[in-house]
């Protein structure tokens, strides 16, 4: 019998991040990625049968057959979700990321697997200007939040089914890092460029997490013992929007000045550069609604891994630096 992870939107950032992080400590005989998406980088893993990859939509009933599992020590990974806002149609959040859960449930049942890790988010939150920890109550403001927090209750419900199944449940932050083009790539190579504007007065709270940190967080919640955990990933301590673009600044010696607008200013100049690359057929990254969640506080505090003694290793410059020495030309 096996010790197999099986990871459902494996191909994507944070599955791709976590594959390298398992294989390169040992801790499963042998990995599943299951995605719509081929995976990259993994060819000479994937050719001694260390990695096994198979394109499949979790929309659809999962049809798959995986012989030889250790079912007590086996895990299955639910990375598996339509994210990016804006970006698709209102409905497709929620028939990827509820179908794909309830869909995963059932192929769990069926090979008797009795562990489930689900990548969640904390968009359900809504805006938090106030602190939020994991006993704060939900407020999803948009299709992906809704999504997302009835796909939680979705594996809550596999979990009630039998008292032998354990699930985890992680709400990342805006995560960042190597190779990843998000939104903190994007403020690197706006302030480089001079062009990043700082929204009001730059003391907003934007929740982040560092991949390397994340993927360590999830070993972590692995190791416990507890039936079900719920927990959110951002570094600890957070520092305001302000201080980012100061500290990276700093760091990457730019000295280039940073202007500071109110929100409803930059919502209209989005707007009207959107219509502006609309006219010319081009495509821009610039977007209303991006731009006014770039204004929403993010406040979320990691409480369950503070209580727990999980160690944080990677405040923001500590971040920054590890990031440049691991691609040195994201950078550039």
């Amino acid at each position: 019998m096996g010790k197999k992870a099986i990871i459902f939107g494996g191909s994507g950032y944070i599955g791709t991040n976590l594959l390298s992080f398992f294989i390169n400590n040992k801790i499963f005989d042998s990995y599943y990625i299951f995605d719509i998406k081929p995976l990259i980088g993994f060819d000479a893993i994937i050719y001694k049968d260390i990695v096994n990859y198979k394109n499949v939509d979790v929309r659809e009933k999962l049809n798959i057959e995986i012989e030889d599992i250790d079912i007590e020590n086996s895990w299955i990974f639910n990375f598996a979700a339509i994210h990016r806002e804006p970006g698709h149609e209102y409905k497709e959040y929620f028939d990827t990321n509820i179908a794909g859960a309830e869909n995963i449930n059932s192929f769990a049942s069926r090979l008797g697997i009795k562990n489930i890790f689900f990548t969640s988010s904390i968009a359900p939150y809504g805006r938090s200007l106030e602190e939020r920890t994991e006993t704060s109550p939900l407020y999803p403001e948009t299709a992906y939040g809704i999504s997302k927090g009835f796909a939680e209750k979705i594996h809550k419900e596999w979990l009630a089914e039998n008292k032998l199944r354990r699930l985890i449940i992680v709400r990342p932050s805006v995560v960042f890092g190597p190779k990843d083009p998000g939104n903190v790539y994007r403020m690197i190579k706006a302030l480089k460029k001079g062009t990043f504007i700082l929204p009001n007065d730059g003391k907003v709270i934007k929740a982040y997490g560092y991949v390397y940190g994340l993927v360590e967080s999830i070993l972590f919640t692995m190791k416990k013992e507890d039936r079900l955990i719920i927990y959110n990933y951002a570094e600890n301590p957070l520092v305001p929007l302000n201080s980012m673009v100061a500290i990276t600044k700093d760091y990457l010696q730019i000295k280039k000045p940073t202007l500071e607008l109110p929100v409803s200013v930059l919502v209209s100049i989005a707007f009207f550069v959107q219509i502006l690359f609309k006219i010319t057929g081009k495509k821009t990254d610039i977007h209303p609604v991006r731009v006014k969640k770039a204004g929403f506080p993010t406040n979320i505090k990691p409480q369950y891994l503070i209580d727990n003694g999980f160690e944080f290793k990677y405040d923001f410059k500590s971040a920054l630096s590890h990031w440049k020495s691991v691609t040195p030309e994201d950078f550039e």
